[in-house]
């Protein structure tokens, strides 16, 4: 990216070259949205259903989830600029510390959103709730933090 997509009041850093440390996308997400601008600022329970795909080798590991009604989603915002130290989000020159945002524009630009699991087909959840673009790396799935619990199974 360059500086000349910054707004007002918003300032960069030149960035290191890349560290030690290294990840593994484990699937892809699909949702509707192909442009920034035309994205949700925070994803909604009542959103259009969005797919979340993992790479065969994972499905043994989705074992269990089907018992979670809310589960967490951690991918990496590929498509964001990394190097903004202060933000402008709403353009009208007040600005913050990136840390102080929920922005897609971080040093390490992983996204967290907790979705409404629908259902899993084979390798796939079918979810409510994303707030990223299609075609976002996914990184990790984990059971809602605030339920470490599953759902109690229906009684017969």
């Amino acid at each position: 990216m360059s500086g000349s997509d910054i707004r007002p009041g918003e300032t960069i850093v030149d960035l290191p070259a890349a560290g030690d440390a290294a990840l593994h996308f484990i699937g892809t997400i699909h949702t509707p949205w192909l442009r920034r601008e035309d994205c949700p600022r925070q994803g909604r329970s009542d959103g259009p259903q969005c797919r979340i795909e993992l790479d065969p080798v994972w499905r043994p590991a989705l074992k269990g989830l089907e018992d979670y009604e809310m589960i967490e989603v951690l991918y990496w915002l590929d498509r964001s600029r990394r190097d903004l130290v202060c933000q402008s989000p709403r353009s009208d020159g007040a600005t913050v510390g990136t840390f102080a945002l929920r922005s897609p524009v971080r040093p390490n630009p992983i996204g967290t959103s907790l979705v409404r699991l629908l259902s899993i087909e084979e390798n796939t959840l079918i979810v409510r709730g994303l707030d990223c673009l299609d075609g976002t790396p996914l990184i990790d799935i984990k059971p809602d933090r605030c339920a470490f619990t599953p759902v109690a199974p229906p009684k017969s």
